[in-house]
């Protein structure tokens, strides 16, 4: 039988985690809002970004009882070819899954610093075809 050890009100088996262990990582499942789009950067690398669509649970109602939907549309970057293909062969609204991870990206412009927040992800499937 595995040790296990209390990390923050978790029992965490000893091995899997260990105090300063990180992790980054996400996974999303809505829809392509648009076609995904290619730029080509100053130093010749392709990437390619696209925006997921994800529907929040519901989670209130207005006062005559009807819920409410909200949603979280999520940017999204692939620089691995295999990913950069299939994303680029889907249709606005198709289902898909992505996992990544979080990226905060700063650059300047002539009206100074700015940044952006975007999963990088490393893969992705389309799980339906936009109806």
């Amino acid at each position: 039988m595995m040790a296990a050890k209390v990390l923050e009100d978790e029992v965490v088996p000893v091995g899997l985690v260990s105090v300063g262990d990180h992790r980054n990582e996400v996974v999303l499942v809505g829809r392509l809002g648009a076609a995904a789009q290619t730029r080509e950067m100053s130093s010749g690398d392709v990437v390619v970004s696209w925006r997921i669509v994800v529907t929040r649970p519901q989670q209130a109602q207005r006062a005559d009882g009807t819920p409410t939907r909200s949603v979280d549309s999520l940017d999204c970057v692939a620089w691995r070819k295999a990913v950069c293909r299939s994303v680029l062969a889907w249709q606005a609204g198709d289902t898909i899954e992505v996992t990544g991870a979080l990226h905060k990206r700063f650059w300047r412009t002539d009206r100074g610093s700015t940044s952006r927040t975007e999963v990088e992800v490393v893969r992705a499937r389309r799980i339906a075809k936009a109806r």
